[in-house]
């Protein structure tokens, strides 16, 4: 993995718990040669990602909306950024971008960004791994329902891996090291559906 798109929120909550975890996360991807491409901001999680990546030593390609590009928000301080029109084709450059994807707490931007990578992935528009950083327990309820939706028989076998998930970084992307690709829907038989 030399690049991975890292999802997470622009927000800056009360607790500093989140700033720090962004900053163990920016900081362990550069330790580890691997390169961030994320949402192209400087504030909240976003920001403490990048800017622990850039001290590190790391690349930072950041991708941001032209809405939010002319403003105070977009980090001019990336190895590149890059400006496109809407959020399609920045979840676009994400995926053309990275050799993977790592979801650290956020909202809701962060649950689309998540939920599109492991549809994707589902289908088979991409075989990248997809992590979850469960940091906190941040994302207990969410693992639940993941697991609720493939015991009911709406995640198909075949692809109730894809979501890789561990509760520190570190953990989080040995297992991503490891991912071997499923069979997407795409080359799935009428049966095996």
């Amino acid at each position: 993995m030399k690049r991975l798109a890292v999802y997470c929120g622009s927000a800056t909550p009360e607790d500093p718990r989140y700033i720090d975890c962004a900053r163990e996360v920016g900081a362990a991807l550069a330790q580890r040669g691997i390169g961030v491409v994320y949402g192209g901001g400087r504030l909240g999680l976003m920001g403490a990602v990048a800017s622990a990546a850039l001290e590190a030593g790391g690349e930072v390609i950041g991708v941001i909306p032209e809405a939010l590009a002319g403003s105070e928000v977009a980090n001019h301080d990336c190895s590149e950024l890059h400006t496109v029109t809407g959020m399609h084709q920045r979840k676009q450059m994400f995926t053309d971008l990275s050799d993977g994807f790592v979801t650290i707490p956020g909202g809701v931007g962060t649950m689309d960004e998540l939920w599109e990578a492991m549809s994707w992935a589902q289908l088979g528009y991409h075989t990248k791994p997809v992590g979850l950083l469960n940091a906190m327990g941040f994302y207990d309820d969410l693992i639940a329902f993941n697991k609720t939706m493939a015991e009911v028989g709406f995640v198909r076998p075949a692809h109730q891996s894809i979501l890789i998930s561990a509760e520190s970084i570190d953990a989080l992307l040995d297992k991503m090291t490891g991912y071997q690709p499923h069979t997407p829907i795409f080359q799935m038989n009428a049966k095996e559906l």
